[in-house]
């Protein structure tokens, strides 16, 4: 995950991207940000879920072929020739650094759900690439868009509470489901959650981790 801030040092205003890609990463999100969000509220988004499951597993087939070798996974070789079939223009360098934050267990490979998300991060770094499904992507980007109230392009445990609070109008247990939501965004336990950090939370929120459940049971 790079390396990740101490866990004592608290959450501060001018936040230090870890990686020139998460740099590009913030600044591509503060400029969509700047457009605002149509999202109203967190509940919109959850009755979304299947909607975007859906769309999400139907990348399956562009990920099936790009994994040459058909081993549930794709490497460094075959994400360059994916992006190149696709027609996105990234450098070597940019292309090494999407993979190494994406291939979350290290081990040199990229599975569905971390492809997913590494398609996502490429709608926001590139502006709408044609050849990705846009409308769902465009969701992913608004919702965050939406949680993020002070527009830095992270989000932190109290824009996370409000997000929450403006969605259920002060029931009891939203402070509760804020805090767990937020815990399974923030991996590296830093306070602040980047847009990769809750792409991963969000596929495994609508079920996407659960098509490689599926596979695995069936191999």
């Amino acid at each position: 995950m790079g390396g990740a801030l101490g866990k004592s040092e608290s959450p501060k205003k001018g936040w230090i991207p870890e990686t020139k890609l998460e740099a590009k990463m913030v600044e591509a999100m503060q400029r969509r940000e700047s457009q605002g969000s149509s999202v109203k509220s967190f509940n919109t988004i959850i009755l979304k879920f299947p909607k975007i499951d859906e769309s999400l597993r139907k990348c399956k087939a562009i990920f099936e072929q790009f994994d040459e070798d058909s081993n549930g996974a794709i490497d460094q070789e075959e994400l360059k020739k994916c992006f190149s079939k696709l027609e996105i223009s990234f450098t070597e360098e940019e292309i090494n650094d999407l993979f190494e934050a994406c291939d979350i267990n290290d081990d040199m490979g990229m599975k569905f759900s971390e492809f997913v998300v590494l398609l996502c991060l490429v709608y926001l770094l590139k502006d709408d690439p044609a050849a990705l499904h846009t409308a769902t992507f465009e969701t992913l980007v608004d919702t965050f868009v939406f949680l993020d109230k002070n527009k830095d392009g992270y989000v932190s445990k109290n824009e996370m509470v409000q997000a929450i609070n403006e969605t259920t109008s002060g029931e009891r247990s939203s402070g509760r489901i804020a805090m767990k939501r937020f815990e399974e965004m923030d991996w590296d336990k830093n306070g602040m959650v980047n847009f990769k950090e809750f792409l991963f939370a969000f596929t495994r929120w609508v079920g996407i981790d659960d098509i490689e459940d599926e596979e695995n049971a069936e191999a």
